[in-house]
């Protein structure tokens, strides 16, 4: 019999910027849900109460100048994570398409701000060892078939009239995946990308904006979170190029960050107040229905939800806090508006979208948004 292996390494050396370093200000309002007594339920009876004390006094707030969204790549992810336990399909993939979105605002100052969300480097996440895992089993051709390459992070932003120069931060829900090395630059060269000399930052006057939980936590994974992250490439990143939160932060008119952990420790949603009013993205799900799986027509989701009484259809790639992250989807789910195409859908954004495909049947979701427009740059 062949032992299994065990992963004893010592954690890695992380960038952890000084905690006095700070962007916008601090939100207190999400702080109760840190202290609830009891149980999961209890915590998500107040989860409901805090999203509704909170969207009166983001709304107060005001508006970004700008938002707007662009597709990135399209990839076969397994459809027992994306639709959890609810689906009847067969297929074993459902596509999911990655976007970024770009948000601008003028602070109280009179200074415009650039933020980039999700600004994927589509080439190198695919180093992360359960999609490298996955492309492995399959020949390039067929990987090449169920995948849509929209375009590239660099390509996109000249089409959006925007210099790499004019980006202020970086952020993502989370940093499954993530290698930022290209965007924020490294401190020494790199075997893989830049074996003479440290990689140049692609985004010179960026900052990456992250929860300070989760950037400590990928120090030392736990075998569960292992597939997921590249946290060895996270070793070399300037310090002083990373903004380390705790908790949620209000950006600017109409842009904050909330925290909504479960996902990963460190889970993190983009609230936005827009002329259509509020939206949430984050990738706690993959598709707006799956908050309201009640009008979902995908084969076995509504029924699976009025069975077990679920008002979510989780996202579980990972599964490390599964009652936190349900909670923290049905506040995301009480933070938005509806959808003015359709009220019977929420004003939320997946950071990564359930995508019809005829490769995937019985998946294809009821309603999507595919993108988000307001104001102008």
């Amino acid at each position: 019999m062949t032992a299994t292996t065990i992963h004893d390494d010592a954690p890695l050396v992380m960038p952890l910027p000084d905690r006095e370093r700070t962007v916008g200000e601090r939100i207190d309002t999400f702080d109760r849900l840190d202290t609830v007594e009891g149980g999961w339920g209890a915590h998500l009876r107040v989860a409901r109460r805090t999203a509704t004390d909170f969207r009166g006094e983001f709304a107060a707030t005001g508006t970004p100048d700008w938002v707007t969204t662009a597709d990135l790549y399209g990839l076969p992810y397994p459809t027992k994570f994306g639709l959890f336990r609810a689906p009847l399909s067969p297929a074993p993939y459902v596509t999911i398409t990655n976007r970024m979105m770009v948000i601008r605002w003028t602070g109280s100052d009179g200074d415009r701000k650039t933020m980039l969300w999700e600004p994927s480097d589509v080439d190198l996440d695919a180093n992360t060892p359960y999609f490298k895992s996955l492309a492995d089993r399959y020949p390039d051709q067929v990987t090449d078939y169920l995948t849509d390459d929209h375009g590239r992070v660099l390509e996109s932003l000249p089409r959006l009239g925007i210099d790499p120069a004019d980006v202020d931060y970086l952020a993502f829900d989370h940093l499954h995946t993530q290698d930022v090395r290209r965007w924020l630059g490294t401190t020494v060269p790199q075997a893989d990308i830049s074996p003479n000399e440290s990689v140049i930052s692609a985004f010179p006057n960026a900052n990456l904006i992250v929860q300070r939980q989760e950037l400590e936590a990928m120090a030392d994974l736990h075998p569960l979170q292992r597939p997921w992250y590249q946290p060895q490439t996270y070793v070399d990143l300037p310090n002083e190029r990373i903004i380390t939160i705790d908790g949620s932060v209000m950006l600017g008119p109409g842009v904050a960050i909330v925290k909504t952990p479960g996902h990963v420790i460190g889970n993190q949603t983009l609230v936005l107040n827009t002329s259509t009013g509020i939206w949430a993205c984050s990738e706690n799900v993959i598709a707006t229905e799956c908050l309201t799986p009640e009008h979902s027509k995908i084969p076995g989701v509504a029924k699976w939800a009025a069975r077990w009484g679920q008002e979510v259809i989780l996202n579980a790639n990972t599964i490390e806090t599964t009652a936190q992250q349900y909670n923290s989807c049905v506040l995301e789910k009480h933070l938005v508006d509806r959808a003015q195409s359709d009220s019977r859908f929420l004003q939320f954004f997946p950071s990564s979208e359930l995508t019809g495909r005829w490769t995937s049947p019985g998946t294809s979701p009821t309603f999507v948004h595919r993108r988000i427009e307001h104001g102008s740059r």
